[in-house]
């Protein structure tokens, strides 16, 4: 794995991707994914300048954070239960898989218990897959007063998972969804929503046409994992 190179070619294709979509290179945020990743991993590609990180299971994260350096920024980007809300709020700058009240509400109570405010995003399940996790989008719209109102969380946007394909360009609608679903969002909240957390190894580049402020890449970054799925949760 070189480590160095990998990363030079992804800012390279997000640089190609926000010219070809006339944005700033530097309105898109790589959010790097290291699930299944040592901590000495995490600390060669701090030591390349990357501060922020996504992690997909608490008890992972857990783990590994404290072997890391301690300046890094780490996001839950995976499906997060409830009994594991402490730990999230102990653990992360920002939680991104919130996808029911229920679930942001025990956010809200642990993040009161430990006095600090929760920047989440909600995640949407755009496809309407069944093994998918995330809201609804109109159940999303009909919540987000509810969600607004808990005083420990700030909503700083949406993220979605895209159905896979072989294909890119099908996760194109899908993100166009999810940019659309954010100005629905913004006009009810009367507030803009910074973030769409969007795209993967696979789709990074439609993602950021399409809108995306955080892609979150793992293999593209540092090599496939070792037995690694069809498609992870949130890479």
């Amino acid at each position: 794995m070189n480590l160095a190179a990998n990363l030079e070619t992804l800012h390279q294709r997000i640089r190609t991707a926000c010219g070809r979509a006339g944005r700033n290179p530097d309105s898109v945020t790589l959010l790097a994914v290291t699930k299944t990743q040592p901590p000495e991993v995490v600390q060669a590609a701090a030591a390349l300048g990357l501060l922020l990180f996504g992690e997909n299971k608490v008890q992972e994260a857990k783990a590994k954070i404290p072997l890391c350096p301690g300046n890094l920024r780490w996001h839950m980007i995976g499906h997060l239960q409830s009994n594991k809300c402490r730990d999230a709020v102990e653990l992360f700058k920002m939680i991104q898989s919130v996808d029911s009240l229920s679930l942001a509400q025990e956010i809200n109570k642990r993040a009161e218990q430990a006095a600090r405010t929760m920047p989440v995003l909600l995640e949407v399940n755009v496809a309407g897959e069944a093994s998918k996790f995330g809201y609804r989008p109109e159940q999303l719209l009909v919540e987000l007063k509810e969600l607004n109102a808990l005083t420990r969380i700030e909503i700083h946007g949406l993220m979605t998972v895209p159905p896979w394909s072989a294909e890119a360009e099908k996760a194109r609608p899908h993100f166009r969804r999810l940019r659309e679903l954010k100005e629905r969002a913004e006009a009810v909240l009367g507030a803009p929503l910074p973030h769409l957390s969007m795209g993967m190894s696979g789709d990074f580049e439609i993602a950021i046409e399409e809108g995306a402020t955080m892609v979150r890449i793992g293999t593209e970054l540092f090599g496939p994992r070792i037995k690694a799925g069809p498609r992870a949760e949130a890479d």
